[in-house]
């Protein structure tokens, strides 16, 4: 059968481009259509903007620490129109530089949504069918908002960029990285942030003597952070349901996907500055605030997809089951990124499409490898990881803890409270590090780095014998020599 495309790729994120470019490097006609913003949710609507923000919020701090220092800066006004006029410039930018890209390795673009008519069809929103010898499906995922009573009133982190004006108030219900890190951005631009999380401490999942510095470095910075918290109902403001101060007795958990085409195309319809939300806690605190951001988890972008009707099997939270290859059970259908629910991260999902160009058009099987990648949570400080938490790593087998937290040299000096925490976490047997956990500022340059060695195997007595570089925070990752405690 004769094919228009040897590969088409639905969605333009950073997985989706990279592999439509490199199999049209190997001389396959390519087509890849996306019915947003080429880029994807990391340069439109995720990592890109919301580093961004937070160099901008980091600024703040900036002006005390530098009149300790003996410069006469004055603090001024931040300008977040001035501030979002300039980030759209730049988001366009990059779009621009992706489309280039795409046509440079004569990949054929469609500005189109497309559904999977069966195993070798796409369908476009127009009704237009086109037909390929391989699909891959690399459309991420979306924020999903509460299953409850007037959520519509909040906000998701889509819309955070889109904001005509920054509220004066704002509370954030969430305890993962985009809440937190939100939570910090903001509370930087001169927000007054207010978290809640129904858990016992935020950041689930992260090594927990990190995450707990983390949560004390929040609160030292003013950010109001509740935990073992949620909302129980919230309303405008001015409503009448608000001020007979009657609860539904809801429970914010994950649940409604925002609608994709309302969230991806830019200005926020719902909960936007001048319209206040009366909230109610379950721990009897009735507030009011300018806006509520749900950061209460994503949802992979498979709806309406067309894939279950052709046996494309779909997981219980809405992913894409793939094998190791990243194939489904339709053979002629691939995914990657964050619709499968692996790893949520732009390089994984690069990594991912890379590895599926080798083993459909070089021959060369190749599973990705999701062992031992590092992260970094943009939190003021930040967190940088990789590899097992020690609570993990204890469960596994013996362990030594290697740890300490400190007042950085720069921070002590302008009499600033802060502290940062290394952390390594050694196999008693191998002596490999099995886990590196950083809190401190620019953490997630250093686990960069750190990950390097740990990928490739370094014992404690490998960092032992690296001489350290002085004076810096991560020398100590290389002159702890006794253990915290052993496990």
């Amino acid at each position: 059968m004769k094919f228009d495309y040897d590969l088409f790729v639905i969605g333009g994120g950073s997985g989706g481009v990279r592999a439509a470019r490199m199999a049209a490097a190997e001389g396959a006609k390519v087509g890849l259509a996306e019915e947003s913003r080429m880029g994807g949710t990391c340069v439109i609507r995720g990592c890109v903007p919301k580093k961004l923000m937070v160099f901008a919020s980091s600024y703040r701090e900036g002006f005390a620490e530098a009149r300790a220092y003996g410069w006469d800066a004055q603090e001024g006004d931040f300008h977040w129109d001035r501030f979002s006029g300039h980030l759209n410039k730049e988001l366009d930018r990059l779009e621009q530089v992706y489309r280039n890209l795409l046509d440079g390795s004569g990949v054929e673009i469609i500005d189109s949504r497309a559904v999977v008519e069966d195993a070798h069809t796409v369908k476009f929103a127009n009704g237009v069918t086109k037909t390929a010898k391989h699909i891959l499906v690399a459309t991420g995922g979306r924020p999903v908002r509460p299953d409850m009573p007037n959520a519509h009133l909040g906000i998701v982190s889509d819309d955070i960029f889109h904001l005509p004006e920054l509220p004066k108030s704002i509370l954030i219900v969430g305890g993962g990285y985009i809440a937190c890190e939100f939570a910090c951005i903001l509370n930087g631009l001169g927000v007054a942030v207010t978290q809640f999380y129904r858990g016992a401490q935020i950041l689930r999942g992260f090594d927990d003597e990190a995450r707990g510095l983390v949560a004390e470095m929040m609160r030292s910075s003013g950010i109001d952070l509740h935990v073992g918290t949620n909302i129980v109902d919230l309303a405008t403001a001015d409503s009448a349901h608000a001020a007979s101060s009657t609860g539904t007795g809801a429970d914010v958990g994950m649940g409604a996907p925002v609608e994709p085409d309302k969230a991806l195309h830019a200005k926020v319809t719902r909960g936007t500055p001048g319209k206040p939300v009366w909230v109610k806690a379950t721990n009897g605190r009735e507030d009011v605030f300018d806006q509520v951001l749900f950061a209460t988890g994503r949802e992979p972008n498979t709806h309406g997809m067309g894939l279950e009707k052709i046996g494309v099997e779909i997981g219980r939270r809405g992913e894409i089951v793939v094998d190791a290859y990243s194939q489904t059970g339709v053979p002629s259908i691939y995914a990657i990124g964050d619709v499968t629910n692996r790893l949520q991260l732009t390089p994984v999902a690069i990594r991912e499409g890379m590895a599926f160009v080798e083993t459909v058009f070089k021959g060369n099987p190749t599973a990705p490898d999701h062992d031992l990648v590092p992260s970094a949570i943009f939190t003021q400080p930040e967190m940088g990881t990789i590899g097992l938490t020690e609570e993990a790593a204890r469960d596994q087998e013996e362990i030594e803890v290697y740890c300490t937290s400190f007042r950085p040299m720069q921070q002590a000096f302008a009499g600033k409270s802060d502290r940062v925490l290394m952390k390594l976490v050694v196999s008693k047997a191998t002596r490999k590090i099995l886990g590196c956990h950083i809190v401190a500022p620019q953490a997630g340059e250093m686990i960069q780095l750190a990950g390097i060695a740990i990928k490739m195997g370094a014992t404690k007595e490998d960092f032992d014998r690296t001489v350290a570089v002085h004076p810096t925070m991560s020398e100590e990752l290389v002159t702890m020599r006794t253990p915290t405690r052993t496990a």
